[in-house]
């Protein structure tokens, strides 16, 4: 039995179900620095422009563990963290 994942296949494990709390960003508080993905173990925060060509990040939940990295690292309080109701 081979117990070793092989690299790259963290893609492939959608760990988003393994969360009590998820992140919510308060878009008129970010100021779209890029903190929040470098902060993310999982790579599950991206940045993405709005319709207005502001860069806010874009969380994917099929990925996100709810760590709360983010919500902590975040310089401007932008992200909070709050209770997964499934």
């Amino acid at each position: 039995m081979d117990i070793n994942s092989k690299p790259g296949s963290t893609k492939n494990n959608k760990t988003g179900g393994w969360r009590t709390y998820k992140p919510k960003v308060d878009n008129g508080l970010c100021v779209g620095c890029g903190t929040c993905i470098q902060n993310c173990p999982e790579g599950a925060i991206q940045i993405k422009e709005d319709n207005n060509g502001n860069k806010k990040p874009k969380i994917n939940y099929d990925y996100c563990k709810g760590c709360g990295l983010c919500a902590e690292q975040c310089p401007t309080k932008a992200i909070k963290m709050e209770l997964e109701e499934k």
